[in-house]
């Protein structure tokens, strides 16, 4: 067993599959007082998640709770039906909407009237329902971690790579592991499985991206993804407080900013370098290029399905008289632009006769890896 787990980690690990040519992983070992990136600090991210989540119950509890209240929101407590084994086992393995002839079959059973068996199962529907109060507190907490996140990110990269690197990154894994843990019991919202994919890609993206060291380009994505996100949810907890201009007026600011981010600046200018600028120094892509570019091409994916929701939101309470003639065009081009951008990186890519040496690396200044945390 151990022979076999060893075998698996040295092919996980090959340097063909992360690294481009002349490169290996003893070039990542650290050496005259130079810090890199190492795969085994990855591991404290889930006791940093589960420390996240202590902070979340608490800045929950004693933050968002009173600022709801400071703004309007009531916590609103629903009646809860009387207990009742029959019924409960049917509300969770059969059907959440029973049809009449099943409550019928159910008040034989229970000894009731059909009427009390349809007000237990409305009152038990509505516990599953996240009270408005509930729904603040979620989004206090994500813009509290998406706004402190974006500062960071923004003091992170005005300068060379530095220590705290390390703090940033361990935090946004940390937080999408917490995301994911709560999925069970947070507001399940319509675009439930996007989220999923989101937070799966995401986690995959920042964790690969620290193994080979990739940390330039990691914090430059983590930070575009974080900077419309705390507008989001201002206006979410706005939109909870019944507070109709202001949650207009900040869900505004989060669209302008999540198409300059996402669509245009994402990637263009991103998507675009992840794409283009390792062809300096390999002809042959290693396996790494297109893992890393797949995710990031399926969180494009994702930022064009939210963006079209996002129009759709703006078309109906603002430009309600643009059309979708207009919304098609729009993509067309979109698309249009976006394909030349491709095309052109494939043409680099096939005129690449030769790769350079690491020395030329060094000497131009490598962008994505051999970048040291100190």
């Amino acid at each position: 067993m151990a022979h076999i787990l060893k075998t698996l980690n040295s092919w996980f690990w090959w340097e063909n599959i992360w690294m481009p040519i002349n490169v290996t992983w003893a070039h990542f070992v650290d050496r005259d007082g130079l810090v890199f990136p190492k795969a085994h600090q990855l591991y404290a991210t889930i006791p940093y998640a589960f420390v996240l989540l202590i902070i979340r119950f608490f800045s929950e509890r004693y933050i968002a709770i009173p600022l709801a209240k400071a703004l309007g929101i009531k916590n609103v407590r629903r009646v809860k039906p009387q207990p009742n084994p029959v019924l409960e086992s049917y509300f969770r393995e059969c059907s959440k909407h029973p049809s009449q002839s099943d409550i019928q079959g159910l008040a034989k059973k229970c000894n009731c009237t059909v009427r009390l068996v349809e007000k237990w199962f409305r009152r038990r529907r509505n516990l599953e329902i996240p009270t408005v109060l509930r729904k603040f507190q979620e989004a206090f907490w994500r813009f509290s971690f998406y706004l402190t996140s974006s500062i960071a990110g923004f003091i992170f990269l005005y300068d060379t790579l530095l220590p705290s690197q390390y703090w940033y990154y361990m935090a946004e894994i940390s937080f999408y592991w917490s995301l994911l843990f709560t999925l069970g019991i947070d507001n399940r919202r319509k675009d439930f499985l996007a989220h999923v994919v989101h937070h799966l890609a995401a986690i995959g993206l920042m964790s690969g991206s620290w193994c080979a060291n990739y940390v330039r380009l990691g914090t430059l994505v983590i930070f575009v993804h974080d900077t419309a996100d705390f507008w989001l949810e201002a206006a979410k907890m706005f939109n909870y407080a019944h507070w109709e201009k202001t949650c207009n007026m900040l869900f505004i600011i989060f669209s302008i900013a999540f198409f300059i981010t996402r669509i245009i600046l994402f990637p263009f200018w991103i998507l675009r370098a992840t794409l283009y600028q390792p062809t300096f120094y390999s002809t042959t892509p290693v396996i790494a290029y297109f893992l890393f570019n797949g995710q990031l091409l399926i969180l494009q994916g994702l930022h064009l399905y939210w963006g079209y929701l996002i129009f759709k939101i703006l078309k109906r309470f603002i430009f309600l008289k643009v059309s979708n003639l207009l919304l098609g065009l729009l993509l067309i081009f979109y698309f249009l632009a976006l394909s030349l951008c491709c095309s052109h990186t494939s043409l680099l890519m096939k005129s690449r006769g030769t790769s350079l040496c690491l020395a030329a690396e060094e000497e131009k200044g490598f962008p994505i890896t051999l970048h040291p945390l100190s």
